[in-house]
């Protein structure tokens, strides 16, 4: 059902970096990008995460309680995801390991612009 998530970027280029860093843990291509927007995906047709200058050319915020959430194959890539986005200059907001019933898995870290992303597996 979510063809896509935007978050804010106050640097695009920055951002560019962080998430060509980050995502290519999971094999994630940036597919579409204009001067304002940059956007990558794991599949063609795929859901896809970007990041661009607010269209009303405000200073990007973080908004509190917002998170985009990236589901992945494995505890391992969980580990490995973080660990990326650590290494890449982004802040963890709780280290991978299990949380509550049902197998859930994630970690949660926020980019340079201070979005909240959260990765996870369940069962995995």
């Amino acid at each position: 059902m979510i063809g896509y998530v935007t978050l804010g970027s106050n640097d695009l280029e920055r951002s560019a970096a962080f998430y060509d860093a980050v995502l290519s843990v999971i094999g994630a291509k940036r597919s579409n990008f204009s001067e304002r927007m940059l956007m990558w995906r794991t599949e063609a047709g795929g859901p896809m995460l970007g990041v661009c200058i607010p269209f009303d050319e405000s200073l990007a915020t973080s908004g509190n309680g917002t998170m985009v959430a990236l589901n992945v194959d494995s505890k391992e890539t969980v580990n490995g995801l973080h660990a990326k986005a650590m290494e890449s200059g982004g802040s963890t907001e709780g280290d991978p390991g299990p949380r509550g019933e049902g197998g859930f898995y994630g970690g949660y870290f926020r980019d340079l612009d201070g979005n909240k992303i959260a990765v996870f597996t369940i069962g995995g």
